[in-house]
């Protein structure tokens, strides 16, 4: 399809959603017509020993987050890239806009079960059929296609989201990263800066490893706070007071 930008996203990415609201206040307002894509964070990290690299929960996490982009390729082949984004945004209000989620019968992640992947689909207006492929392993290789197009779109050493403006020649960047939603008044003036900096003959990086948690309700910050410094690095977080 012809887009003005692709959204690369793992369900389970608490950044990415926060950036994926922020871009559809852009869409919004610029009208801008975007392709919801796919990167696994499972598939990233294919060949990482989690135990030694991660906090604990995250390979469950990720697994989750790779199992609900099987439902959303389906939802893709039988609906198309408007019902993907209906459906990523009922994931991640299901995920992150509610109380953190409980582990399943299972011990397992949640997010990774079929009634987990059949509420958000009632709350996209979908069947809940397109649920079963959440265990259906032969749509891996089709994810893997797109993740690995985001990073050689963006570089390797990245994680999610990963946006790529004016596809399919056009830049693309791992983030931004933000904790806090913009106002609606400041949103597109932050993507012009964004894109503009990305832009720029020669760039390529600009960052730090010290970020605020998102201003999410299933993370235990509200839209009023202020969430803790945490310190990122390698693909995951500890707080300040870890930092070695």
């Amino acid at each position: 399809m012809t887009s003005d930008l692709r959204f690369y996203f793992d369900p389970v990415c608490p950044f990415a959603w926060m950036t994926s609201k922020w871009v559809r206040q852009v869409m919004r307002q610029r009208d801008y017509r975007t392709e919801w894509r796919f990167i696994s964070l499972r598939q990233v990290n294919a060949d990482v020993d989690y135990d030694a690299h991660f906090p604990r929960g995250y390979e469950d996490g990720h697994t989750a987050g790779l199992r609900l982009l099987r439902v959303c390729r389906q939802v893709r082949t039988s609906e198309g890239n408007a019902a993907v984004g209906a459906l990523y945004d009922a994931l991640g209000t299901k995920i992150f806009e509610l109380a953190p989620l409980s582990q399943s019968a299972d011990g397992g992640d949640e997010r990774g079960t079929v009634a987990f992947a059949e509420d958000a689909l009632r709350a996209a207006g979908l069947s809940t059929t397109y649920a079963a492929a959440i265990d259906d392993d032969s749509l891996d290789p089709l994810i893997q296609v797109e993740t690995d197009e985001a990073l050689a779109a963006a570089g390797k050493d990245v994680g999610t989201p990963i946006i790529h403006v004016d596809p399919p020649h056009g830049v693309a960047f791992f983030g931004p990263v933000i904790s806090r939603l913009p106002e609606e008044t400041d949103a597109a003036q932050l993507w012009d800066h964004v894109v503009g900096l990305a832009r720029y003959p020669g760039f390529a990086e600009l960052k730090r490893s010290l970020r605020e948690r998102p201003q999410l309700p299933a993370l235990g910050v509200s839209a009023s706070e202020i969430g803790p410094t945490e310190d990122w690095h390698g693909g995951s977080r500890r707080t300040k007071d870890q930092r070695g």
